[in-house]
């Protein structure tokens, strides 16, 4: 029989964990439109956004689960523009790396000009997280005169090595880096490597159990995932944070110290727009905004003017921060573009600033703007908007993304 023979696949036992993996995602989507209310449940458009997010899930996990290895750790893409899901924000690149908390590892490269440059310790939910840093600030850390550094990661100081060490926590599983970009087509990215020292450089041929370890626990990992924030918009709108912010604390799912996020829902039509508006901090040197559609996958920053940080969006003459939000361009400078999504959320931050004001929120027909602007706020005409969405995409495409 040759290997096409229907019968010869038949008799074919399945691999151990493959069905378990397959089983274990058949009702995902399920599990997650449940979340949501019927009539969303129930929209074509809504349920194969579902399965979407669905699906960058699996591929975040994916990733994970085919190169993660504490003994021999490399910096994967977890979530972006691609993989939507966990609401990742427009100017950060993030990855993360798989460790064991009884490791020694090395942490070597340059540091590079980004506005922000952090890895942080990831610990499982409840888990033991000692006293030492959370976060490393790479633009904190000492360079040479070709800007390089290193940095020697463990739970105990090495004995006779007086250089950079970061603690390692007890019960630390990966390093998760977030690369924060203000000037996408201007500013440097650090060069990372991360080895493991206390083991052989080279690596053995992966053993069945370990991979079949892999598969298992997948579904659980996606599980988690998927559902996360998919009704976290619904929610909002529940608690009557539409078109009002209300500050969302993070810090307790990994959030960024020094780093203040507000957020509301948003619904509006065609002929509606939303003006932002508020001062901005005496000390800020990190400010964005970003859109979400109704299951708060981030709305797509590469093809759309759909975010907007301190470096692209100007204040205005009287030094408030203005934006305007619709689904049409407005021709002002400050746009944020909703991309045909009607409902979703907005949210800002406020990073390192010695403030965090909440803004206002007006809503006004669309063709009425000019009416609820100031007179010399900054514009921009068609052909400047598609210069600006061009140069953003190239910018940020041409970002080290792995």
């Amino acid at each position: 029989m040759t290997a096409q023979d229907p019968e010869a696949e038949t008799n074919i036992p399945p691999v151990a964990g493959w069905d378990e993996l397959v089983d274990g995602l058949r009702d995902l989507p399920g599990k997650m439109l449940a979340k949501l209310p019927e009539n969303q449940r129930n929209d074509p458009q809504i349920r194969q956004e579902v399965a979407r997010l669905a699906l960058s899930a699996l591929g975040s996990v994916t990733i994970d689960s085919l190169g993660g290895d504490p003994n021999f750790p490399a910096f994967l893409p977890t979530i972006g523009q691609v993989l939507g899901v966990g609401q990742p924000n427009a100017d950060t690149i993030y990855r993360a790396a798989r460790i064991s908390a009884d490791g020694v590892y090395r942490l070597s490269g340059t540091r590079g000009s980004l506005n922000q440059a952090v890895i942080g310790q990831v610990v499982p939910r409840n888990a033991e997280t000692g006293s030492g840093r959370a976060h490393l600030d790479i633009n904190a850390l000492k360079v040479d005169d070709d800007d390089s550094f290193e940095v020697v990661i463990s739970a105990e100081r090495p004995k006779g090595y007086d250089g950079e060490w970061w603690e390692l926590r007890p019960a630390a599983n990966r390093l998760m880096v977030r690369l924060v970009s203000y000037d996408w087509a201007n500013e440097v990215s650090p060069k990372l490597a991360l080895e493991r020292m206390d083991r052989p450089m080279r690596k053995p041929r992966p053993a069945a159990q370990a991979l079949e370890q892999n598969l298992r626990t997948m579904p659980q990992a996606i599980g988690f995932l998927g559902p996360m924030f998919v009704d976290h918009v619904e929610q909002l709108r529940e608690e009557g944070f539409v078109h009002r912010f209300k500050e969302f604390d993070v810090s307790a799912i990994g959030g960024l110290a020094g780093q203040f996020y507000y957020e509301t829902a948003y619904e509006l039509e065609d002929s509606e727009a939303l003006i932002i508006e508020t001062a901005v901090p005496e000390t800020c040197p990190y400010r964005s905004m970003i859109l979400t559609n109704y299951i708060y996958e981030t709305t797509d920053w590469y093809n759309n003017h759909s975010s907007l940080n301190g470096h692209q969006s100007p204040l205005d003459k009287d030094g408030k921060w203005r934006v305007v939000i619709s689904a049409r361009d407005p021709g002002v400078r400050n746009w944020l573009d909703t991309a045909d999504y009607p409902v979703g959320a907005i949210q800002g931050r406020w990073t390192n600033c010695s403030d965090h004001p909440i803004p206002t929120i007006t809503k006004v027909a669309f063709d009425d703007l000019a009416q609820h602007l100031p007179a010399d706020v900054e514009r921009v005409s068609p052909e400047e908007r598609e210069e600006i969405l061009r140069a953003r995409r190239q910018a940020m495409m041409k970002r080290p993304h792995w």
